[in-house]
């Protein structure tokens, strides 16, 4: 191997050996300086860092930024009434101490996020049980987030991290619970819809008997008022017939015949056995003409 050989292999170690030294921090992480399994630093300002080259020291990053633990399942919590409630929550959460969350934690997240989540179910368990069902669905659901988030404080130190928010996304009732609740509520509808219905019936009987009087009465009274129009115009042409018949009563007595020509002869399958030479005919026969003579008696 030439000179120029051993100076580029020695220029390429060299690089590598410097960029092993080299790492950088960003402002979104902690950086944790290992060495031998020991941490020797945390590095939290951001920026170009430098270190040993491994094996002698070795670095891991840890994000900083708020992270957000739901809760993985959903317990019911027996309420002061001994109601079960079905409760959604989350927190949000940062690492604050990477050196005390490496020892309790490690670098995986999730480690600490399995152990947090019994703590927080807990809390939470512990705050609603003091309380009833109406506290927790609007008086007093801040003051148990607020009283939560005070318990987990203190734990939360020991893993290395701070609490900022803890929030209640849901309560509900619990599946037997909400089914019982529905049960209650659709009978109690079906009760007043039956209530309205009765009400209903009673009213439209009453509305149709008053309506069947009023017709009742408008009728009579129609029919009263008619018979008394009319008598008053029967007695109006009787007493115009009168005095109209008074002036000429051979003409009365002519169109009282022609009435009864009329009212008699009214169809021509009628038929009528009278002797020609009755007062009845008389009209047709003309004042001029002379009564027939009787039939014969045999």
């Amino acid at each position: 191997m030439n000179r120029k050989g051993f100076i580029g292999i020695a220029a390429l170690l060299a690089a590598a050996l410097v960029f092993s030294m080299l790492f950088i921090v960003d402002q979104r992480q902690f950086a944790v300086i290992y060495a031998l399994g020991e941490i020797k630093e945390v590095v939290t300002e951001p920026g170009l860092k430098f270190k040993l080259p491994p094996p002698f020291q070795n670095v891991v990053f840890l994000d900083r930024r708020v992270q957000t633990l739901d809760s993985p399942e959903t317990r019911p919590i027996f309420t002061a009434e001994k109601k079960s409630l079905v409760i959604d929550w989350l927190i949000k959460w940062r690492v604050t101490d990477a050196r005390q969350f490496i020892r309790n934690n490690g670098v995986d997240m999730r480690n600490v996020e399995n152990r947090l989540s019994p703590i927080v179910q807990a809390a939470f368990n512990e705050e609603v049980t003091k309380r009833t069902v109406r506290a927790m669905l609007s008086t007093e659901r801040d003051k148990v987030m607020q009283d939560v988030r005070g318990r987990l404080t203190e734990e939360a130190r020991s893993f290395g991290i701070d609490i900022v928010d803890v929030r209640i996304k849901r309560v509900d009732f619990s599946a037997n619970v909400t089914d019982s609740i529905y049960r209650r509520m659709e009978s109690e509808r079906k009760r007043v819809a039956n209530e309205l219905r009765s009400t209903g019936t009673a009213e439209g009987e009453k509305i149709r008997a008053d309506a069947d009087r009023q017709r009742e009465v408008i009728v009579a009274e129609a029919y009263r008022d008619g018979q008394k129009i009319k008598g008053e115009g029967d007695a109006k042409a009787s007493s115009i017939y009168a005095e109209s018949f008074g002036r000429d009563p051979q003409f009365a007595q002519f169109y009282r015949s022609l009435d009864a020509y009329r009212a008699s002869f009214r169809a021509k399958s009628d038929m009528m056995v009278v002797d020609p030479s009755s007062d009845f005919f008389k009209a047709m026969r003309g004042p001029g003409a002379a009564a027939a003579p009787p039939a014969p008696k045999k």
